[in-house]
């Protein structure tokens, strides 16, 4: 089964942003909610790969594991001041090592809309779809 080019999409919740990633394994689902959490910030088209920063973190279950890579994500952004557009990860055993590429924030050409705070346990679910999909999402504090 195919998936469309958007393997991610944003979801609203109050004043604060959803994001959902979707993939063949779970690991592309948390890949593409990344890819979305980038574009909360900003258009992840516009961000260069030019730099791998390496992440990685362990969960006692996956929708833990998820939150903790997605504030790792955050994290890195916020202490390297970078935005990232290309994401790949290996989960073993709920222990996720993961690779995020991306370049300087340029606010004349990112424009970054908003700072995210943190990744929440709102809305927080990951599922394999009745498609075989997986299906990661929960809601970013913005």
């Amino acid at each position: 089964m195919l998936l469309a080019d958007n393997q991610w999409e944003h979801f609203a919740h109050e004043a604060d942003m959803g994001v959902r990633g979707f993939g063949m394994t779970m690991e592309e689902a948390f890949i593409q909610a990344a890819r979305a959490l980038t574009a909360v910030i900003t258009d992840p088209e516009k961000v260069a790969a030019n730099e791998a920063v390496s992440i990685s973190c362990e969960a006692p279950d996956a929708e833990l594991l998820f939150v903790d890579w997605l504030n790792a994500v955050i994290y890195e952004m916020a202490i390297r001041n970078m935005l990232f557009s290309q994401f790949e990860t290996t989960i073993v055993d709920l222990s996720l090592n993961g690779q995020a590429w991306g370049e300087k924030v340029d606010i004349s050409r990112h424009h970054p809309a908003v700072e995210i705070k943190g990744a929440t346990y709102t809305a927080l679910r990951i599922v394999q779809q009745e498609n075989g999909i997986w299906m990661a999402q929960c809601v970013v504090d913005v």
